[in-house]
């Protein structure tokens, strides 16, 4: 059953938040790191949740580009977290690869926006 993008987006920040608190321990950088993850994930979600109640087609397209831009931030912070072996390997790859899904499917929505 496909599942909807709010609540995807939803269970994404989640894992984000619970991957990012072993994460965080590690060292000063990882801190940083954590810091800016868990704000751009979080926000992919957050611009989701809020483009529900767009007033407007553009206010919708507004909120869609906002998250996807986010997703391609978390998706470089979710990166870096692997390079420097921060986090269980397995689940990054996993976040990471669902950060990609987001940045597809976001991107499909935005263009086929704009085509209309």
């Amino acid at each position: 059953m496909k599942q909807d993008l709010t609540e995807r987006t939803f269970k994404f920040s989640l894992a984000v938040i619970e991957i990012s608190a072993i994460a965080e321990k590690q060292s000063t950088a990882s801190m940083i790191i954590v810091k800016q993850l868990i704000r751009s994930a979080t926000s992919v979600g957050a611009n989701i949740e809020e483009g529900q109640a767009a007033q407007s087609k553009a206010d919708f397209l507004t909120k869609c580009s906002i998250a996807c831009k986010e997703a391609r931030e978390t998706h470089y912070w979710l990166r870096l977290l692997e390079a420097l072996k921060l986090g269980d390997s397995g689940k990054l790859k996993s976040l990471l690869q669902e950060c990609n899904e987001l940045v597809a499917i976001l991107t499909t929505i935005c263009r086929k926006i704009k085509g209309n």
